[in-house]
């Protein structure tokens, strides 16, 4: 239990400041920047792939979901292990060679991850 609330967190980030960082604005700019790469945070390792999955590890459980690209803003259904951690829409930024999602289109908290 106490994992899944600090991957809820760590998933939710902290608040959100996109407003020096080069905001994504299309699929095909999105899926350019993940195809191939991991996306790695603290113990979590992401594969976001162009055929709208998301699978990896995270703490110790598998990680999975959905996504799509909807009016501008990267969709998700995302579970851990069998815990569902719901569905967002979620901006998403390039920060110094980081991606930044930040969740409820862009009005709330934000994580970023190590691309590899």
């Amino acid at each position: 239990m106490r994992y899944a609330i600090f991957l809820t967190a760590l998933l939710a980030g902290t608040a959100a400041n996109a407003d020096a960082l080069d905001v994504v604005d299309s699929k095909s700019n999105f899926v350019q920047i993940v195809k191939g790469k991991d996306l790695t945070r603290m113990g979590m390792t992401l594969q976001v792939t162009e055929n709208g999955q998301i699978t990896g590890r995270a703490f110790g459980k598998d990680v999975s979901g959905e996504w799509r690209w909807q009016d501008g803003y990267f969709c998700r259904s995302l579970y851990w292990g069998s815990r569902d951690l719901g569905d967002n829409c979620q901006q998403v930024a390039i920060d110094n060679g980081d991606i930044r999602f930040t969740s409820d289109r862009g009005k709330g908290q934000h994580a970023n991850f190590d691309l590899r």
